[in-house]
Order: C-alpha cells, then structure tokens, then sequence
C-alpha cells in the first residue's frame, strides 16, 4: 500500500472537490473554490501545487489546460487522518475515544441502535466461534 500524504486542513478543501468531479480542471477548481472559501486563484493554485509534490493528486496536460485526478483514495485518507487523530490525542486508545464521544455527544436513538449493531457484529468477529458438539 502506498503511503499516505499528510494532508493540511486547506488541502483537503481542494481534494474534497477532487475526489468528487475529476477529472478537473484547474480552472473549475478555481471557480468552484474562490468564492466558498474567499481564496484568491493564487492560493488555489499553491494548494493544488503542494498536493502534487505530496503525491496526492496527479495531472495531465491537455493544450493549454491542466486536468487533475487523485492519486489516493478519499477512503485511505479519511483512514490515515483517524489513527493520526486517535494516535495524537488518545495516544492510540479507540476505546477511550468512543467512550469520550458517548458520554460528551447526544445520539438519537436511531444512532444508538447504529452504534450498538457496530459492536455487535465487531464482537462476533473477535470472538471465536464455538462448535457444539453432539
């Protein structure tokens, strides 16, 4: 597996709409952007340039135009930034983390019932399954 970039808050902004419509040009990216974020096409055009020296995104030249793509996945990434996140703040501990998020965050019972059927199946894959025998 090919490693992840580390990803800045503003540069997720640009990947965000990367891995949505793409390819893209830098030209809709810019037009897309400037406006939501107030970002000058300048600052635009730096993001996008520090995602290709990372590796995350990849173009293509076509006449004038440049046509970018994501070279990893939304998935991967959102990925990556959990364990940073759980590693830097929980210092790894994901059940100290969900604790945290319970007991400080209200749920409906809709998300309760989500949440408990997650653990239910988790635990039917950590636990070994006993055979009965006759």
């Amino acid at each position: 597996m090919r490693s992840i970039p580390k990803i800045s808050d503003a540069e997720w902004e640009i990947m965000k709409l990367i891995w949505r419509v793409n390819p893209i040009t830098s030209e809709e990216i810019i037009i897309s952007l400037s406006g939501k974020m107030n970002w000058s096409a300048q600052t635009i055009k730096t993001f996008i340039n520090r995602l290709l020296k990372k590796g995350a995104i990849g173009f293509e030249k076509t006449g004038r135009s440049y046509i970018y793509y994501p070279l990893v996945s939304e998935k991967d990434c959102i990925r990556a930034e959990n364990k940073s996140f759980l590693k830097k703040v929980y210092n790894g501990a994901v059940g100290m983390l969900f604790s945290n998020f319970i007991e400080e965050e209200s749920l409906s019972e809709k998300e309760i019932e989500k949440l408990q059927d997650l653990l239910a199946k988790k635990k039917t894959k950590i636990l070994p399954v006993k055979k009965i025998e006759r």
